[in-house]
């Protein structure tokens, strides 16, 4: 048991897109002991979460499954924060917009525990945005309601929901918003009707906003639940009623996006695929971060320690990753090492990830391969400069030997492989979950960038045949077809940028 003082952190984890939560409730995750989470919150939030952190799931699930009941829930709250913890209770949207999320706080405060409140994006908001309709607009409506769809039926009349100023305020311009409304619908709107609403007002239902699967459905009061019950529109949704609806036929826009739809995994090391993910998402798709590599300390750093002691004797010095620039450059200042010391010798990268690394470090780069892989160093060198020459490769622990063995071919009079780095295979959170997608098929495309991360992934998740891939560069690709992939998408540039840019015409020709 910590000594330290429990504190409970109320977040909203936003309205279902990764990159929706707040700053302050990311860092609440990245800072938790324990993590009490509903099933309307996206899965790939827990990644953000310490890995020795606490996940319980409370359910709140929208298919009837098992939950902890409120009061439980309540005092689980209390038990894990008496403990010294320090507990996130993620939920979806805001935690006090229809989260029960006031019922919570009342309990840790009427039990001394120290609480924050972290607002989160609703979906009230969000969902009806990402459909392309404003809940205001200054031509067509000065206001907004937010409604529950799954009211007490047990509150006194006076505090039930108004539906008849509700549809005063709509026929004066107004905009209702009805929230968990997916079940009850049918009687939201009826009840709106009823109040004197016009039959023909504008209404939507928007499903699962915000994310890839994203669904929306437009009719009017009336008809709207009749077509949302033939598309099998069921929940989560949002429904909104109000003229600005009828603004969705040309503001839609995230639907239009290129990626809208796709579900693409991204398997690089933890601190490289948030950039890529990021990217893929700005185009609309469902990225899930799923490391299958990270790095780690050589096994000894007496090869690399050995070469760095004599820098002045090699010619070359070629790296073949930014890792193993990283890495190198962390090597020379844990040693003392004066960056100039590098000067004497000429650099190779291979790529132009690795030379602007090297660039980035003030480092000129004297030559960059047109194909980014080893068998293309010796035309970028020049074999008169590689006969006779002392390289240093600083590269990982295991990585394939052709590229010593074509320089030794070539002339070099001595060639020097020093590990700066080791590849590991994580055991990444979401792994049950990735294998449930994985098993359904219910995955797009599976990115890779190197034959690492290919077999790492096939080692976690399991049978893969028939799954698309996208590999970086041609033997990142053979090895994804021997373990069973279709190469959908490999770019003639072996770069990310080039690789984002052909999965995004991989799809553009397959819609």
């Amino acid at each position: 048991m910590s000594d330290r003082r429990g504190s409970v952190y109320l977040v909203g984890a936003g309205p279902g897109a990764f990159d929706l939560i707040t700053l302050r409730g990311a860092d609440c995750l990245r800072q938790a002991d324990c993590v009490i989470y509903d099933a309307l919150v996206n899965p790939d939030l827990l990644q953000l979460a310490p890995s020795q952190a606490e996940l319980i799931f409370a359910g709140k699930r929208r298919t009837g499954g098992a939950s902890i009941a409120q009061g439980e829930l309540n005092a689980l709250l209390v038990n894990r924060a008496s403990k010294g913890k320090r507990v996130v209770r993620l939920k979806g949207g805001d935690p006090f917009i229809f989260g029960r999320g006031g019922e919570e706080a009342d309990a840790l405060a009427r039990a001394g525990i120290h609480f924050e409140v972290i607002p989160g994006i609703t979906s009230a908001i969000a969902a009806p945005a990402f459909a392309g309709i404003p809940l205001t607009h200054r031509k067509l409506g000065s206001y907004v309601a937010f409604v529950t769809g799954h009211e007490d039926q047990n509150k006194a009349g006076s505090k039930r929901v108004p539906w008849r100023e509700l549809a005063r305020a709509a026929r004066n311009g107004g905009t209702i918003v009805v929230l968990m409304a997916s079940t009850r619908m049918a009687a939201s709107l009826t009840s709106l009707t009823r109040a004197g609403l016009p039959a023909q007002t504008p209404a939507a239902a928007v499903q699962w906003g915000t994310t890839a699967a994203q669904r929306t459905v437009v009719g009017t009061v009336a008809t709207l639940a009749a077509r949302c019950a033939r598309e099998n529109l069921t929940a989560p949704a949002v429904v909104v009623a109000g003229q600005s609806v009828k603004l969705r036929e040309h503001l839609q826009w995230f639907e239009k996006l290129p990626l809208f739809g796709r579900r693409i995994v991204v398997t690089r090391t933890r601190e490289a695929s948030t950039a890529f993910a990021r990217e893929l998402r700005t185009l609309g798709a469902d990225a899930i971060e799923f490391p299958t590599i990270e790095t780690a300390r050589p096994t000894s750093y007496a090869a690399l320690d050995e070469a760095i002691d004599h820098l002045d004797q090699f010619n070359w010095i070629i790296f073949t990753s930014a890792t193993g620039v990283d890495a190198f450059i962390a090597r020379l200042k844990v040693l003392r090492r004066d960056i100039r010391a590098i000067g004497h010798a000429s650099l190779c990268a291979i790529g132009p990830a690795t030379a602007l690394r090297l660039e980035q470090y003030a480092l000129q780069v004297a030559a960059v391969p047109r194909e980014y892989r080893a068998e293309a160093i010796v035309p970028a060198i020049g074999s008169e400069r590689i006969r006779g020459a002392r390289i240093l490769i600083p590269r990982a622990q295991v990585a394939r030997e052709i590229l010593p063995e074509l320089l030794r071919d070539h002339g070099a009079s001595a060639v020097t492989v020093a590990p700066a780095y080791r590849t590991i295979k994580p055991l990444p959170a979401g792994l049950q979950r990735m294998r449930e997608l994985v098993k359904a098929r219910q995955i797009d495309l599976v990115t890779f960038t190197s034959s690492s991360t290919v077999s790492n992934f096939c080692d976690l998740v399991g049978d893969v045949e028939g799954l698309k891939a996208a590999a970086i560069g041609p033997i990142t690709a053979e090895t994804a077809r021997q373990h069973g992939f279709e190469v959908a998408v490999s770019p003639a540039s072996y770069t990310v940028p080039a690789l984002i840019e052909a999965i995004g015409g991989f799809f553009a020709r397959a819609s």
